[in-house]
């Protein structure tokens, strides 16, 4: 889900339907207003989220949103669900409706959920191509040995789609307990790698996706906006 970008005067004449011509015209008298600048360049890029006036009336004020969730178990990461609760369900923000969920985590998983309606942010955050490490708490029901830390690194094939993961960073912390550092989101991923050990997982929680951590003062199926720290990370 890409935000939309586009020229300043391609913006303004597709809003207000009028030709570009007169919209430099109007740049050039010192009409428009972008963020609460002048703005006389027609080659500035705008995006969804650019506060615009034009001649003082506000043609375009969507506002960013960018949401931290602390997902329970039995609720389904989706918009809408025949069964399930959905994790939209569980937000009180006024535009719940307009957010798509950033890594989608599995009705058993609990923990660090993001959610927004900048899709530029999301994909930077969730595309393999940005090495982004998202960090999980993992529960065995067997115990672990140190052949597994070397199994996760090298990646691992799974013929059904013919794809090998990319390498995975996996922390012994106690016989039946690992942190398991993923860069991307195949379907039911630990779970399967897990299963290469016939290990079943037990427990699963995501703890952080790059350095946006889960809030230890939200308690399950509570919410908070991110703060202007969380939300600069990876967004360039």
């Amino acid at each position: 889900m890409e935000s939309k970008r586009a020229r300043l005067d391609r913006f303004i004449s597709q809003h207000l339907k009028i030709n570009r011509k007169n919209v430099r015209l109007m740049l050039a008298k010192g009409q428009v207003r972008v963020d609460g600048e002048l703005a006389r360049d027609i080659d500035l890029i705008v995006d969804e989220f650019s506060h615009i006036c034009v001649n003082d009336e506000v043609i375009q004020a969507k506002q960013a949103s960018y949401i931290m969730l602390h997902k329970p178990v039995g609720v389904v990461s989706a918009t809408v669900d025949d069964k399930h609760k959905t994790v939209i369900e569980l937000l009180k923000c006024d535009d719940r409706n307009s957010l798509h969920i950033v890594g989608r985590l599995d009705l058993n998983t609990s923990g660090l959920l993001l959610l927004t309606n900048d899709g530029r942010w999301s994909k930077q955050l969730m595309d393999p191509e940005y090495k982004v490490g998202k960090l999980y708490r993992v529960e065995l029901q067997n115990p672990l040995t140190v052949e597994y830390i070397s199994a996760f690194a090298k990646g691992m094939y799974f013929e059904f789609e013919d794809i090998t993961t990319l390498p995975a960073e996996l922390e012994i912390v106690d016989s039946h307990t690992a942190l398991v550092t993923l860069y991307e989101g195949r379907y039911h991923q630990i779970k399967r790698m897990f299963g290469r050990f016939r290990n079943p997982v037990v427990g699963l929680h995501r703890i952080s996706v790059g350095q946006i951590v889960l809030d230890k003062t939200l308690a399950s199926g509570q919410s908070r906006p991110l703060t202007p720290e969380e939300i600069k990370h990876k967004l360039t």
